[in-house]
């Protein structure tokens, strides 16, 4: 049944704040050309934002790295590697954008609104357990999973499908058989996990699954991969809740990145994954934003998702993705004594 509400987004200016150092690709631009192109669309249920507790954190994360997070508060500038780096309001802003996501969530657990979109910074899917990376200071896909978990939801189901592979969310649920992990990402390429073989540990096993694509993949392979292997693992799983994580990196524009598929083939994969969430999660679907650092491309890949949401038709993707033949093989033989595929 449909809801009240239509489409949330959650979304906090404050985000805007958490300056990473001069020349970071991780800029409060990227965040702020989707506030802006998003006041003319007015269809939108504007969802309140929060903070995330230090709790809702802990559930994910080594409460020693929250303490030294919530140290950098008292600094201007605090270097955590090579890539990550805080400011002063940096922990301000990474709760925020974990309490964005779960208050998307619960709204649409209450049936306030169909599905919905938080629109973050910083990014969280590199995030580690003992460990920020990857410009990502704490993991909000995994927190808000962890969250819908404790609210009684059987099985979550994380799509993740940024250029890098996020190692912090499927390390975070490797041996944990009620969350389902697929990644579409650039392989070989930063951080460096997302092989084919890696499929979970222990009692998680077969609940990971990674399409690691080579540089050039686009549209038709990446369409490819959802329509025979990720969508029939998502309807067997059934999942009760929808994530994802939904960067934008992948397409052609983006500065750091080697694939090429564009907002078309976001839009199919949305529709594809709503699809799903209908089936089998009475709809519920929330994307967070990871990351993407070309503006254009951004704004119109929250465009796409948003736009299937409400309703859009998702244009008909095209090539035959023959590329991907051996890849899909590869997977599907890795995959094969836990999915039907």
């Amino acid at each position: 049944p449909t809801m009240a509400g239509g489409i949330g987004i959650a979304t906090d200016v404050r985000m805007l704040a958490h300056d990473a150092g001069p020349g970071h690709p991780e800029r409060p631009e990227r965040l702020r050309a989707v506030l802006d192109h998003l006041e003319a669309v007015p269809a939108l249920h504007r969802l309140a934002s929060r903070l995330a507790t230090e709790d809702e954190i802990a559930t994910v994360h080594d409460p020693r790295v929250i303490e030294f997070l919530a140290a950098t508060a008292h600094h201007p500038r605090t270097v955590i590697d090579a890539d990550t780096t805080t400011c002063a309001a940096s922990w301000e802003a990474a709760r925020l954008a974990a309490g964005c996501l779960l208050t998307t969530c619960d709204a649409v657990l209450a049936g306030q609104v169909e599905a919905g979109f938080a629109l973050v910074r910083p990014p969280g899917h590199h995030a580690e357990f003992g460990r920020p990376m990857g410009f990502c200071l704490v993991n909000n896909v995994a927190i808000a999973a962890a969250w819908l978990r404790q609210r009684g939801i059987e099985r979550v189901a994380i799509v993740d499908w940024d250029l890098h592979h996020g190692n912090g969310t499927q390390h975070l649920f490797e041996d944990d058989p009620s969350v389902l992990y697929v990644s579409t990402h650039q392989y070989p390429f930063y951080p460096g996990t997302g092989a084919v073989t890696e499929v979970g540990t222990g009692p998680g096993t077969g609940r990971t699954l990674n399409l690691p694509f080579p540089a050039g993949f686009g549209d038709a392979e990446f369409c490819r991969a959802f329509d025979e292997v990720a969508i029939p693992v998502l309807r067997q799983f059934a999942p009760g809740f929808v994530l994802i994580s939904a960067g934008f990196d992948s397409d052609p524009r983006d500065p750091l990145g080697g694939l090429a598929v564009t907002p078309n083939a976001i839009a199919y994969a949305t529709r594809r994954l709503h699809e799903v969430a209908a089936e089998t999660a009475q709809g519920r679907l929330v994307a967070v934003l990871e990351g993407g650092y070309d503006l254009d491309a951004i704004v119109e890949g929250v465009d796409a998702v948003l736009g299937v949401l409400q309703g859009q038709r998702a244009p008909k993707v095209a090539g035959d993705g023959r590329p991907a033949d051996r890849l899909l093989a590869a997977v599907r033989a890795a995959q094969a004594p836990y999915w039907r595929l």
